[in-house]
């Protein structure tokens, strides 16, 4: 059994934490959180299970007392001294925080400071998730196996929001509704950060050398005023986003991640769009195109959603735990595999 500490419980995280008590291969060692609205509560009770026994923390001393095999980090950003406590104190980490999923391309300071920390506690770290993560990394290697060519990799992801009862994610943080000014380059800034090294990894994986990762974007309006679960948009305000971030070969984009994501199909200008889930359309020798669609009604996306992120980190843990110090990729693990609960 793998002695486990789940690190936050948000949406991702209270996901996360009823998969580590369900695993047959994990052993739940405690549970960090950051309101004190949680402290104390039991571990079952902040996840929808009955109690376990264990109880909930704010105090990050206690946890590095538990002697977990790994953390699983799921805070909203990430802090680095936090993430190098955690390392050096003999806890291996699998993290949803993306700034790690290429280390070659991260900020040579941070890389440093946190691969010390991995050689002091003799811990390994990766960053994982459904996106970026499973869909502009580890399915891509799987699609890009049957190739001798590869001219060109597209994912596409779309989401409509519209049944998303979450105003402040939507129009505070997303900006749906707003006055159409184009693309806000904070949020190109930050797409081009989280699925940039994604594209670099698969860059390096294809023996493919890149010039750049750029991000591009653009929105669209609603025709009309609409009411979305989240409140209305006005007519003209912002219905529609979408990021496109690519990797550039010789002046071509040869591989990218676009994300469409949208409050309604009635838009200024028209735009082509296709249900909630990802598109692949792999452009080579062995020509292939693929839909990924959620078989969920949109008013239970939000229950089901944070599952495609938490599971995938969950089932990284037992190879986390085996690998060498250091900071790990998708390239440098095994294929990851779910050891399921009994039925």
């Amino acid at each position: 059994m793998i002695r486990v500490v789940q690190w936050a419980t948000g949406t991702i995280g209270a996901r996360a934490l009823r998969a580590v008590i369900e695993h047959p291969q994990l052993d739940l060692a405690g549970v960090h959180v950051t309101g004190e609205d949680k402290a104390g509560a039991d571990a079952g009770t902040l996840c929808g299970l009955p109690p376990t026994g264990i109880h909930a923390t704010t105090d990050p001393k206690q946890i590095l007392t538990l002697g977990a095999d790994c953390i699983l980090h799921m805070p909203r950003v990430l802090d680095v001294d936090e993430l190098c406590t955690l390392l050096e104190s003999g806890a291996n980490v699998v993290t949803t925080c993306g700034a790690l999923h290429h280390p070659p391309s991260m900020d040579p300071d941070v890389r440093a400071r946190i691969a010390a920390a991995c050689t002091r506690g003799g811990t390994a770290v990766h960053a994982t998730g459904s996106s970026p993560g499973f869909i502009t990394e580890a399915l891509p290697l799987t699609l890009a196996s049957i190739q001798r060519r590869l001219d060109r990799l597209a994912i596409s992801e779309y989401a409509d929001l519209s049944q998303r009862p979450s105003p402040e994610m939507l129009f505070d943080l997303m900006g749906f509704g707003r006055a159409a000014e184009g693309p806000d380059p904070r949020r190109l800034a930050h797409m081009r950060e989280s699925f940039g090294p994604s594209l670099r990894l698969l860059g390096d994986a294809f023996g493919l050398r890149l010039d750049a990762v750029e991000a591009t974007g653009d929105v669209a309006t609603a025709r009309k005023d609409t009411r979305i679960a989240a409140g209305v948009i006005e007519a003209g305000g912002v219905a529609a986003q979408r990021t496109t971030v690519a990797a550039m070969h010789d002046g071509r984009p040869v591989l990218s991640f676009t994300a469409t994501w949208y409050c309604t199909p009635d838009l200024n200008p028209a735009w082509e769009l296709r249900p909630t889930g990802w598109h692949i359309a792999v452009d080579g020798d062995a020509p292939l195109d693929i839909d990924l669609r959620f078989p969920i009604p949109l008013e239970r996306m939000a229950d089901i959603s944070p599952g495609y992120t938490a599971n995938r980190a969950v089932n990284a843990i037992p190879a986390v735990v085996a690998a060498p110090p250091g900071i790990h990729s998708t390239l440098d693990l095994p294929h990851l595999v779910s050891a399921l609960p009994e039925s």
